[in-house]
């Protein structure tokens, strides 16, 4: 009987329709923020927390890829390693002269992700969606990657809107999920299954209506920009790498003895013993990589056709030693201390620094430095401002997300949906939380299968996976076809 009132009392609270009442939020601006109280505070200290990257660090902090980006914003076209989203993102803000302003547009985006959560959790309790927003909303590590220019920060707000569109069961928003997850895709490339993922929640619910408005609404822009990369490279794809990465991510195990690949693949094996390779990042960007030495540029299609055809090789020659090796990367994301990986350079990037970063040492950076003067329209560069940077090192030092907790949040959602159905066995239908948990899943196995481990991978999934475990604490109620709201 108590469960059943608690039902009642839940269901009050969704919106209803013309002459039915609902549950309203207190209109007097005091009390709601007395009601609000933790997360209004939370969200003030995150506030805080990115004012002090923008004193201590001006305009922005700079990433290798950075120079890429801001070259396809003064030369659209597609490039072959990274899709053009982000670029698009740089120059809606090109008037504006300033890296400073992509900057605070990539830490507002930050703290609109850790609303979303609090709004979309809204069935649970206060304390628990506060708690929720406290990883994306206070994690030092989360603040400096939207103080980097990279195109994390977008592609995570973009990956949580949709998600949170989902929740919604409101028709009209499906087209809104598509075009933002075709948006997440052309940022980067990691998006793709969740076009599927989210589509198959429809399917799942027995919608397939909505499952097909958002597939077209997605995949009209991927294959527009499909076609814009076809004109340009006469490759088919977004992208103009995938062979070159699976195969860089192979090399931490292949064996061509084992392999015993034709001679026109032997050319990229590597003699040395596995376990004394570098990171599997090398085998792209080293200058004596088997693949770099190859005539042309790394990532031709003959090139890139070649690295796919040896990757493919060593996957169904050597399962068990691939599967053993994305287990390995995929478990570096739930180690307590942040080892070096892969390796010093990389690492210091995710740190906010001591000394300004140099200059970029590789040509194709050269090349976009000179652009981003041009998009400064003024010089580049860094400038450490203290004592505002050294609070936020001894903040980096202390406040981060420890891998256990993440994989404990991730085990809070199946393990309450456990405990649910063993006292209500007659519960049916797909649970709320399965969406933003099967994304976060998705978007930390992905990279550790077809890349290898970045701890920058890891940061976009984990409001993902706490928004997951806000909703499984006390799961929404959702609309099923053909039947009256029941408690999920």
């Amino acid at each position: 009987m108590p469960e059943k009132q608690e039902d009642v009392r839940v269901m009050s609270e969704e919106p209803a329709g013309p002459g039915r009442g609902r549950r309203r939020l207190p209109r007097d601006p005091k009390r709601r923020l007395r009601r609000h109280g933790w997360f209004v505070a939370v969200l003030a200290l995150g506030t805080a927390l990115r004012a002090l990257a923008m004193l201590g660090y001006r305009p922005a902090l700079w990433f290798p890829d950075t120079y890429t980006y801001i070259v396809t914003v003064f030369k659209p076209r597609p490039d072959l390693v990274r899709p053009a989203g982000y670029s698009m993102f740089l120059k809606l803000l090109e008037p504006f002269h300033g890296f400073g302003v992509v900057a605070a547009a990539q830490h507002l985006l930050g703290l609109a992700t850790g609303v979303l959560i609090y709004r979309v959790a809204r069935r649970a309790p206060r304390w628990v969606r506060t708690l929720a927003t406290v990883p994306v909303l206070l994690d030092a590590y989360q603040v400096e990657l939207e103080h980097l220019l990279v195109s994390d920060t977008l592609f995570m707000f973009l990956v949580v809107a949709a998600v949170a569109l989902c929740t919604t069961a409101r028709p009209a928003t499906v087209a809104a999920i598509g075009l933002l997850l075709a948006a997440a895709t052309l940022t980067r490339t990691i998006g793709q299954p969740l076009i599927v993922l989210l589509a198959a929640w429809f399917v799942l619910r027995r919608r397939l209506g909505p499952a097909g408005v958002l597939l077209a609404a997605a995949l009209v822009p991927v294959v527009a920009y499909g076609a814009w990369f076809y004109a340009t490279y006469q490759r088919v794809g977004i992208v103009g790498a995938n062979g070159a990465f699976l195969y860089a991510r192979t090399m931490s195990f292949a064996d061509c003895a084992k392999m015993d690949p034709p001679p026109d693949l032997r050319v990229l094996c590597d003699p040395r013993p596995p376990d004394r390779r570098p990171p599997s990042q090398e085998y792209i960007w080293a200058k004596d990589a088997p693949l770099v030495l190859l005539p042309g540029i790394t990532f031709t299609k003959e090139n890139d056709d070649l690295a796919a055809r040896f990757a493919t090789l060593a996957i169904t020659r050597q399962p068990l030693d691939y599967a053993a090796s994305v287990l390995s990367e995929l478990g570096r994301t739930f180690t307590w201390e942040r080892a070096v990986y892969p390796d010093p350079e990389i690492y210091g990037y995710y740190q906010f620094p001591v000394t300004p970063p140099g200059p970029p040492g590789r040509y194709p950076a050269q090349v976009g430095a000179d652009y981003a003067k041009l998009y400064e329209q003024g010089a580049i560069g860094t400038e450490i401002v203290e004592p505002y940077a050294g609070w936020l090192r001894a903040y980096q030092s202390m406040a981060r997300l420890p891998g256990p907790v993440l994989l404990g949040v991730l085990l809070v959602p199946p393990v309450a949906a456990f405990a649910r159905r063993r006292k209500a066995r007659r519960l049916a239908g797909a649970p709320a939380w399965l969406v933003p948990w099967s994304a976060a899943v998705v978007l930390l196995v992905t990279p550790a299968a077809a890349a290898e481990f970045d701890y920058r991978y890891v940061l976009p999934a984990v409001p993902l996976a706490c928004l997951a475990a806000a909703l499984s604490i006390r799961p929404d109620v959702l609309r099923q076809p053909g039947s009256e709201r029941v408690w999920r």
